[in-house]
Order: structure tokens, then sequence, then C-alpha cells
């Protein structure tokens, strides 16, 4: 990896040997095995066997989680905050682990629909609640670095399973709790229900 960097930081027009340059490849591949640990991470290990037993059936919401991911079409970060929730059936996950898999499937190449989509489904599989609801908001820099350099625009992309795409007063309930404005209709994974004018497109152009 560090003599593609080199390459690419020639191919660039810079001196790969010169001073400030000298040991970029090494600190560039250290942050990009760090930014894509997702790929060796492994669920059930992150959640550490932290799934209990309970008789509790309401509502459980882990909110304002921070991630930084990278996009896959430009490998600029996108960055910004998720909201978790799920009804228990008879089973809980730690709360901490919440954040923690929010992490494993940023910490990848990624877009922003996958990834709110990932979340979600990772949660029905493991403790199969009533529902799940994910809603995940970020700020993409290749929408305003670049492109159409934009820089106050932002993405909303939710993911809404079982009770929470069935039930609008249970969807309401969530977002009224996350503090996001409430519209009518019942919204998939990877639509928004946040805002009642259009929502940017989370996936960048791959121009």
């Amino acid at each position: 990896m560090q003599e593609i960097i080199r390459q690419l930081l020639a191919e660039l027009g810079e001196d790969p040997s010169r001073e400030g340059l000298r040991d970029t490849p090494k600190r560039v591949e250290k942050a990009m095995r760090f930014l894509t640990s997702g790929y060796t991470a492994d669920v059930d290990s992150v959640l550490n066997n932290a799934l209990f037993t309970v008789d509790y059936n309401e509502m459980v919401i882990v909110k304002d989680i921070d991630f930084y991911s990278l996009c896959e079409h430009h490998l600029l970060p996108f960055f910004g905050r998720c909201h978790v929730a799920y009804i228990p059936q008879g089973r809980v996950i730690g709360l901490s682990k919440i954040p923690r898999l929010v992490e494993v499937f940023a910490r990848r190449l990624q877009i922003q629909e996958r990834m709110t989509n990932q979340i979600a489904d990772t949660i029905r599989e493991k403790i199969q609640p009533l529902g799940v609801a994910v809603v995940c908001e970020a700020a993409h820099l290749c929408m305003s670095m670049r492109g159409v350099e934009k820089q106050n625009s932002f993405a909303l992309t939710s993911a809404m399973l079982g009770t929470f795409q069935s039930d609008a007063r249970t969807r309401a309930e969530f977002l009224e709790l996350i503090k996001r404005p409430v519209v009518t209709g019942v919204s998939g994974a990877g639509a928004s229900p946040l805002s009642a004018t259009p929502v940017p497109a989370a996936g960048c152009s791959s121009t």
C-alpha cells in the first residue's frame, strides 16, 4: 500500500521523497487501516454476548451516535449522527454495543443508505425485536468539497422495520423522541420520513 501511495503522490506532481512527504505513505496506510477496520470486525465479537433476556417491551433508543465513514465513490469522508431504536421481544442488546455496531458498518467504504440498512438488519437478525428504526444524518465532503460544492447540504436516511414501518404512531413517537419532524405516509428502508421537503440524495455522484 505504501508504494501505491508513493506512486499516487508522484502522479499528483509531488516529490514523495521530500521531507514533508517522506513518511506520508506510512501514515496514510495506518489511517486507512483504521478507517476501514469494519471489514475485519466480527459482529458477534463486537456484541460479545451482550444479549440479555428481559421482560421489557417498550421502545429502546440510543441517539446522537457520532460516526465517520468514507464514501465509496471518491474515498472522501461523510460524517454525522445515527439514532437507533428497537422494541424488544424478550431480548435486548447491551446499550454500549449499539454505538459499537454503528462503528462496524461506518468503518468501511460506504454509502449512507446501505449503512443505515445494515445497522437495522443486524439488530433485527440478532434479537428478533418487534421493530427496528435507524435514522442517519450526515454531511458528505464529496458534495461540499467537490462536485456541486454545497457546504450546507446534508443527507437523511432511515430504515423502518417491523412495527416502526407498519404503525404510524410508533414511528411518530420515535421521531418525536429524537426530535425530528414527522410527515404522513409509511417509509421503508432507505427512504426518509424526516422532512416534508425533498432530501438530498445520500449517495454522491460517481463522476
